[in-house]
């Protein structure tokens, strides 16, 4: 058996989230129907960095593969894209240790939001579009009081796998680029749905819809409606996966954007 690390990216329109399900079309539903054919067995192992949602997009998703195999590299990369969806694509792939595992290993994870100011019809599928005006001022000074190490419990839906709901938020970032507001949040992991309802939360407060002194109420009371404000996963990107002595960027340049929407 050889380990691989894969490196890819697509578009999550159609499909009910990464994680393999029955009777759903999923991500690695897809990636298990292609290396069953490229390889013709069903003996390997293989793992994603974490989960997404359905209809999230990742530009630079991290898989395992654990397999025995005499193809190399390159015979791998071209076989696999030709067997998997045009909307799946592997961009690389090198070997790794035999311990290697792309969620254990993971020490962070960085996701972007794009929210569109205007209507778009090229890249509907990719962004959030709000007609209304966005306080943006405030909405980065909202970020300050959401982000640290902080129990997001009232940010996803109660899921018996999570062991815990503690999260450690490194940051969350605005940028502004053109017609899109970019939101780029880096951290440690992220619980069910957690991101589109940190971006729902935020949307509301550059609404003037909920003010910063609510903040606090919105961590402390779980009668608080979070789950209302959830964002359509059509503008949530996993960007990045962070492993072991990789550095943390942050800033205008310090992230990936989709060639198709910028």
């Amino acid at each position: 058996m050889a380990r691989f690390k894969l490196y890819i990216e697509f578009e999550g329109t159609r499909y009910q989230g990464w994680q393999i399900q029955k009777n759903v079309r999923t991500v690695q539903g897809e990636f298990f129907k292609a290396i069953e054919r490229v390889f013709e067995t069903t003996q390997f192992e293989f793992y994603g960095s974490g989960r997404t949602d359905a209809g999230v997009h990742a530009i630079e998703q991290v898989a395992h593969l654990e397999i025995v195999t005499k193809l190399s590299l390159h015979q791998m990369l071209i076989k696999l894209n030709d067997n998997l969806p045009q909307d799946i694509t592997i961009l690389a792939i090198e070997p790794s240790t035999p311990k290697f595992h792309a969620r254990h290993d993971a020490t962070a994870r960085s996701y972007i939001y794009l929210i569109s100011t205007r209507k778009t019809s090229l890249g509907k599928q990719f962004v959030w579009w709000i007609k209304d005006d966005l306080n943006i001022e405030k909405m980065k000074k909202a970020t300050h009081l959401m982000s640290g190490f902080k129990d997001y419990e009232n940010f996803t839906d109660d899921i018996k796998e999570e062991k815990s709901t503690m999260v450690d938020l490194h940051f969350i970032d605005i940028h502004t680029y053109g017609d899109t507001i970019i939101i780029h949040i880096v951290g440690s992991h992220f619980l069910w749905k957690m991101v589109r309802r940190l971006t729902g939360i935020l949307v509301e407060i550059g609404r003037e819809n909920i003010k910063l002194d609510e903040i606090d109420d919105i961590f402390e009371n779980s009668n608080f409606p979070v789950a209302k404000y959830t964002a359509p996963p059509s503008g949530l990107f996993l960007e990045k996966v962070y492993y072991e002595n990789q550095q943390i960027l942050q800033g205008i340049d310090a992230f990936k954007l989709p060639f198709s929407v910028i």
